[in-house]
């Protein structure tokens, strides 16, 4: 008889779980591959059925579905709806999943036509305005970043499994930056998203004296004339600003509020 899984010393039902891709660079994914020191901790979890970048056969039979990359196609609407059937629970990975992520920039052009012909020429691809997948489908839980961070997925997933409560952050980034350690890096002059963004990445960027393009989208109760203010005492223009509010779609709703 196969003997029980345990995590942490408490048998555990392994889900059955799969993972998808839609238009993104699969970085998501790849991360869930990474960290080899708790990688077999971490699939002692679950029961992985599908994995297009990790096992050659798959199956249809999930109760878990990890989705990333958001939807730019119509087909793509077509697998995401049967993905939703399937699944007990829907998980959007990474900032494509969550808010469209990077791919999303073709929007800001209004004009789906002259994008295809600047960026494919005479060589046309069939693609739609880019939208996140919680726009089609109930969304039961979402992990942010881009890509994500495997420390927090690991706690996330562990939860999930536990059946505990997962509570992201509400603060913003900043503060986990100052608890590190790090200097400002306004008083670099660098542009920084970290006051109005979702912590849970331990301050990935601002450790690396890199500002915050706001990955993970707005923190609870962010305050974005503050931000203004602090870009404008350090002489930074509003459209750097904006630039990163808008790289990847967290940002959107706030964006529209600034420019009424």
């Amino acid at each position: 008889m196969e003997k029980s899984k345990t995590y942490l010393g408490v048998e555990i039902k392994r889900p059955r779980t799969a993972f998808f891709e839609l238009s993104s660079c699969e970085g998501c994914q790849l991360q869930i591959l990474n960290k080899e020191a708790s990688l077999l901790n971490f699939l002692d979890l679950l029961e992985i059925v599908n994995f297009r970048e990790a096992m050659s056969n798959g199956s249809d039979d999930y109760e878990i579905a990890f989705v990333e990359g958001s939807v730019t196609r119509a087909d793509e609407e077509e697998r995401l709806l049967k993905i939703r059937k399937q699944a007990t629970t829907l998980v959007a990975l990474g900032s494509c999943a969550c808010f469209g992520g990077v791919n999303q920039l073709k929007n800001r052009f209004h004009d789906l036509e002259w994008v295809k012909n600047e960026v494919y020429g005479g060589h046309p691809i069939e693609t739609q305005e880019v939208r996140p997948l919680s726009d089609f489908v109930i969304v039961d839980l979402s992990i942010y970043g881009c890509p994500i961070k495997k420390e927090e997925v690991e706690e996330i997933v562990t939860n999930l499994v536990l059946g505990k409560s997962i509570d992201h952050p509400r603060y913003p980034v900043c503060m986990e930056c100052t608890a590190n350690g790090n200097i400002c890096l306004f008083n670099l002059g660098e542009p920084c998203l970290g006051p109005v963004t979702r912590a849970g990445c331990d301050a990935w960027c601002p450790n690396n004296r890199m500002g915050c393009w706001g990955c993970r989208g707005p923190s609870d109760e962010a305050n974005f004339s503050q931000l203004q203010e602090i870009m404008d005492s350090h002489n930074i223009p509003r459209q750097a600003m904006l630039d990163r509010l808008e790289c990847f779609g967290g940002f959107s709703s706030a964006i529209r509020e600034m420019e009424k």
